[in-house]
């Protein structure tokens, strides 16, 4: 009888929550439901990369990837690779005026829009991968970053990092500054503007046109981004001079970009969900070309035969000379811009005595007799 009943008491337990869920008591009044049914929100992410190219699409892809898997399929994301929904350089419009809720790329790409976009992305003989990390979330930088697109419609988040880049793809060996002067060089953000000083003739590609603008001729010279990704474009088979060190981009940071109305709607809990898959991805990009890299320059010189090179130190005490005269200029005519670089400049010259003292004498050490 005690059994009975106790089955009895359970089904009818089962029974009033199931009407409570569906809104009603057991006299058949409304009752606030116990569980909230979720409604899916569906997303569409543009980029700035070609589709499923790797590191940098392959990167966008896991940032969708990871969103859904932590959101439980709540907030799901689409990826469109460049030129499917929109053209590369058409992304930060785009989630500006919210074709797409969401889109990865460079933030050096949009320096015509914002001035200061650059310094959240790579500044010439700037920050180590490390050290804009450091900037980002420990000091202003994302909060600087955060208030150069808020004017429009847009929220940024760190979203990862190439590392250290190479200096370029040539067809022809760099000897002395003389050389760059009439150079055709596809160079975006202020390493751009630097060359451009310097005499050469800046050009601006999305990344799937480099190939074929390298082996026309429309270009002399191309930086992309290291061996890890320029193997997969295949520029040995157009250059034969590859160049070190990446000056112009020390530790290049990429960025996803939200539409603040998007972000706004989502519940608090998805909110956070998007903020730190960005901050997974920026930490697993870094570790994949950390990983990726090397094996790939093997490649390039053991089997494509490619030819290493190193730019001649007057060289690059000239770019760094010119690196200083762009972002006086550019702080001059622009007061967000201004208040950027006293941040960063600031924070450079206090992390960069740890970097010398931690790292790059460690690695002097690590070096000795081999």
């Amino acid at each position: 009888m005690k059994r009975r009943e106790l089955i009895g008491a359970l089904a009818g337990a089962a029974a009033a929550t199931t009407l409570s869920a569906c809104g009603k008591n057991e006299e058949g009044a409304k009752a606030v439901p116990a569980v909230a049914v979720s409604k899916t929100i569906e997303w569409k992410m543009v980029t700035t990369w070609p589709k499923n190219f790797p590191g940098l699409g392959t990167g966008a892809n896991r940032l969708a990837e990871l969103i859904g898997q932590l959101s439980g399929g709540r907030l799901k994301v689409k990826v469109y690779g460049a030129g499917e929904l929109v053209g590369a350089f058409e992304v930060f419009d785009a989630v500006s005026r919210g074709t797409a809720e969401m889109g990865h790329g460079g933030a050096y790409y949009w320096k015509g829009k914002i001035p200061s976009a650059p310094f959240f992305s790579a500044v010439p003989f700037g920050f180590t991968p490390d050290e804009i990390n450091a900037w980002f979330y420990q000091a202003d930088g994302v909060k600087l970053w955060q208030e150069a697109y808020r004017p429009f419609g847009l929220i940024p988040f760190p979203a990862g990092n190439t590392g250290p880049q190479m200096g370029g793809w040539f067809n022809k060996e760099i000897h002395s500054i003389e050389d760059i002067k009439g150079l055709k060089m596809r160079i975006p953000g202020f390493g751009g503007e630097v060359l451009k000083r310097a005499g050469g003739i800046p050009v601006t590609l999305p990344g799937g046109e480099l190939f074929q603008a390298m082996q026309s001729g429309a270009i002399d010279a191309t930086e992309w981004v290291g061996p890890y990704n320029d193997l997969a474009f295949g520029f040995y088979k157009v250059a034969k001079y590859y160049y070190t060190p990446g000056w112009h981009e020390p530790g290049s940071a990429l960025e996803a970009i939200v539409n603040a109305r998007a972000f706004e709607a989502l519940p608090k809990d998805l909110q956070a969900i998007v903020e730190h898959a960005c901050r997974v991805v920026n930490l697993e990009m870094l570790a994949e070309y950390t990983a990726r890299n090397e094996q790939a320059l093997q490649t390039l010189v053991n089997k494509h035969h490619v030819q290493l090179r190193t730019f001649p130190d007057d060289v690059l005490r000239r770019f760094r000379e010119l690196t200083g005269e762009v972002i006086a200029d550019v702080t001059a005519r622009d007061r967000l811009a201004a208040k950027v670089w006293a941040s960063q400049k600031a924070f450079l010259e206090q992390v960069s005595k740890w970097t010398r003292l931690g790292e790059q004498s460690f690695l002097r050490a690590r070096g000795l007799d081999t």
